[in-house]
C-alpha cells in the first residue's frame, strides 16, 4: 500500500497560513475595539437601571359633573357626598450611575421625584431596593444608596471644566426601558442655559449624542470612559439632536453635603444685590451689559472679608454671567458652605478677580432677614401650661413694614405662622431654621392662621 506523505514545504505553508489567517482575526477583532468600545466596556458594569413607583391617590365625587377633572372636583369635595378615594401606582423608568463602592448612586432628581419605591436593577439583573439619600430640585440631583453584600463597580470621575468643543462624547442609559443602550456625539456647546417651567437650570453640557426618557441620570462619559457629567431629558420641546448634562464638577461640589444632610446647605456670603439700571451704569462709568449692584455687604461676613464693596458691580460668579438679580442668587445656589467662590466685579473703572470663602447662614440673623426679605417681625407663643400638650404652635406676627412683600400680599399683625414650606413651625426656633433655608429660593409658601381660619400664601422672593 502506497503512502501518502506530506510535503514538508506544503505543511509548512499550511501552518504559515492558519497561523496568518489566526493573526489577522486577531489584528481585526482588536482593530474593532476602539476607544468607544473600551470607554463602554470600562464603565457599564456601573451604569444601573432606575425603576420607581408612585402611589396616586385621587378623591372621586361620584356626584360631581367634573368627577374626571381633578381641578374642577377640588372645588366641590364640600358639597357632594359621598366621596371615596382612587387609588393606582404610577410607574417611571430612568438611570443612573454607581459612584462609591458602598453603593451611593446618581442620578437626576425628576426620576425619583415622588417615588414611593425605587429598584435599582445592575448589570447582572440584579435588583436592589434603593433609599433616597438626598436632592437638589434646583439642580436635578438625587443620590440613592444601595445595599449589596460585595463592593460594587464604580466609574472614573473625569473633569468636565476640560471639555472642547467638538470632543467625543458617550452616553448610557435605558432609553424606554432598553437596558444599557450607548449613543455617542460630541460636544456641542457648554455653559446652556435652560429654561423649564419655573426652573432654570445653568451650565448644562450641550451634546448631539441622544438622550431620551429613561436616558435621565446615565453617564456622560468622555473618549477614556471617564464621567463627565450627568445626562438629563427634561428638555422637553420635541429637538432632535441636542442633549443636555450635568457637568460632573458641578455634582461634585454638592454631592457630599447631599450625602450629609439630604439636602443642599445654603451658602451664605453677605451680599445685599439690586439690579443695575442704565442711569446707576453711566453714574458708576460700567460701560458693558448686565450686572448687578451691590447696596450692602453684611459687617463680618465673607464678602467684607474677601473684599467686595458697596456700590461694587458683579459680573461673574464662578464661569457665569450675572445679567440679574435673579442669575446672582440661582448660581450662589449650586455653591456650598465652605466652597471657594470666585467673583469677577467692577469698580471705578477696572474688573478685579475676588474670591470668597462660603459659609452657612448664621441662625442668629434669621430674624433680621425675614425683616429684610419679607418685612415681618414675629415672637414665639407663650402658655402658661408648659407642661401641657396644649402648648400653642407657631409664632405670632408682631409687625408688617409697609409695601413690604407681607404686606402686598395682605399678611397682618396678628397672624400666626404654621409652615414655611414643607417644615412645621412649632417654635421661634424652627422659623429661624425656616428662614436660613430660603433665602436662595425664589417663592415661599406660608400658612397663615387668621381667626379659626387658615390661608396658603405665596410670597416671590425674587420681586
Amino acid at each position: 500500500m502506497k503512502k501518502n506523505n506530506l510535503n514538508p514545504t506544503v505543511l509548512l505553508g499550511i501552518i504559515y497560513f492558519l497561523a496568518l489567517s489566526f493573526l489577522s482575526l486577531a489584528d481585526a477583532s482588536s482593530l474593532r475595539r476602539d476607544a468607544v468600545v473600551k470607554a463602554v466596556e470600562k464603565a457599564s458594569p456601573a451604569v444601573v437601571n432606575i425603576s420607581t413607583e408612585q402611589l396616586i391617590r385621587r378623591s372621586i365625587n361620584p356626584f360631581s359633573p367634573f368627577t374626571t377633572d381633578p381641578f374642577f372636583d377640588q372645588f366641590f369635595e364640600h358639597f357632594f357626598e359621598p366621596r371615596y378615594e382612587e387609588k393606582y401606582t404610577q410607574k417611571s423608568l430612568g438611570s443612573g450611575v454607581i459612584f462609591d463602592k458602598r453603593g451611593y448612586i446618581l442620578t437626576n432628581w425628576h426620576v425619583v421625584e415622588k417615588a414611593s419605591r425605587i429598584k435599582v436593577i445592575l448589570i447582572n439583573e440584579k435588583v436592589y431596593e434603593a433609599k433616597l439619600i438626598g436632592s437638589s430640585p434646583e439642580l436635578d440631583l438625587a443620590v440613592l444608596k444601595i445595599e449589596a453584600p460585595h463592593e460594587l463597580p464604580t466609574i472614573k470621575i473625569g473633569d468636565s471644566d476640560n471639555l472642547m468643543i467638538g470632543e467625543k462624547v458617550i452616553a448610557i442609559g435605558n432609553p424606554f426601558g432598553l437596558s444599557h443602550t450607548v449613543t455617542t456625539g460630541v460636544i456641542s456647546a457648554v455653559s446652556r442655559s435652560l429654561k423649564v417651567g419655573e426652573m432654570v437650570y445653568r451650565d448644562f453640557i450641550q451634546t448631539d449624542a441622544s438622550i431620551n426618557p429613561g436616558n435621565s441620570g446615565g453617564p456622560l462619559l468622555n473618549i477614556d470612559g471617564e464621567l463627565v457629567g450627568i445626562n438629563t431629558a427634561i428638555y422637553g420641546q420635541g429637538a432632535q439632536g441636542i442633549g443636555f448634562a450635568i457637568p460632573i464638577n458641578k455634582a461634585k461640589r454638592v454631592v457630599d453635603d447631599l450625602i450629609r444632610y439630604g439636602e443642599i446647605s445654603p451658602v451664605w456670603v453677605g451680599i445685599q444685590v439690586q439690579e443695575l439700571v442704565p442711569k446707576l451704569a453711566h453714574y458708576l462709568d460700567y460701560p458693558g451689559e448686565g450686572g448687578v449692584l451691590v447696596k450692602k455687604v453684611e459687617p463680618e461676613s465673607p464678602a467684607q472679608k474677601g473684599g467686595i464693596e458697596k456700590t461694587d458691580i458683579i459680573i461673574r460668579i464662578g464661569n457665569e454671567k450675572v445679567k440679574t438679580t435673579r442669575d446672582f442668587w440661582e448660581i450662589l445656589r449650586e455653591y456650598t458652605p465652605n466652597d471657594k467662590i470666585p467673583f469677577i466685579i467692577f469698580r471705578k473703572g477696572r474688573k478685579l478677580s475676588i474670591l470668597i470663602k462660603a459659609e452657612e447662614f448664621p441662625i442668629s440673623k434669621a430674624e433680621e432677614f425675614a425683616s429684610i426679605l419679607l418685612g415681618i417681625e414675629v415672637k414665639g407663643r407663650f402658655s402658661p401650661l408648659h407642661n401641657r400638650r396644649t402648648t400653642p404652635k407657631g409664632v405670632i406676627i408682631t409687625r408688617v413694614k409697609t409695601n413690604s412683600r407681607a404686606y402686598r400680599i395682605g399678611i397682618k399683625p396678628g397672624d400666626l405662622i404654621l409652615q414655611i414650606n414643607e417644615t412645621t413651625i412649632n417654635s421661634l426656633d424652627d422659623f429661624r431654621k425656616a428662614m436660613a433655608n430660603i433665602f436662595q429660593k425664589k417663592n415661599v409658601l406660608l400658612l397663615i392662621k387668621r381667626g379659626l381660619y387658615g390661608y396658603y400664601l405665596t410670597i416671590s422672593l425674587q420681586s
